[in-house]
């Protein structure tokens, strides 16, 4: 998986069977994912156990960002209008859980951090 560090990857695995066991999380993001050309972006929390479906805030750059899955498969092959692949952001730093990323860009009509 070229967007996650092996620790990435850990960390998310373990929000992901942590979810699955049925305990109430509000993690802090793991990673940010971006478009270089657009204005997408999505910060994930968990990744199931196949290690490709993803959890966490989704924005198309549409104005509406919300909770959801991705594939992480899938966010390989996207390109943005000019050509541009989806990169991890290796300086993310998250600054909150992501229920307060949530309220933040449903506010904002997008992610900004």
């Amino acid at each position: 998986m070229p967007f996650l560090t092996n620790e990435q990857q850990s960390q998310m695995l373990a929000n992901g069977t942590a979810r699955a066991r049925g305990e109430a999380l509000d993690p802090l993001p793991v990673v940010k994912l971006y478009t270089l050309d657009a204005g997408a972006v999505w910060l994930l929390t968990e990744l199931d156990a196949d290690g490709d479906r993803a959890f966490g805030l989704c924005d198309a750059g549409t104005g509406s960002p919300e909770l959801g899955h991705v594939s992480l498969s899938a966010l390989e092959g996207v390109r943005g209008p000019r050509g541009m692949r989806i990169v991890a952001d290796p300086h993310f730093k998250p600054r909150q859980t992501l229920l307060g990323y949530l309220a933040d860009a449903q506010r904002d009509g997008s992610i900004n951090d």
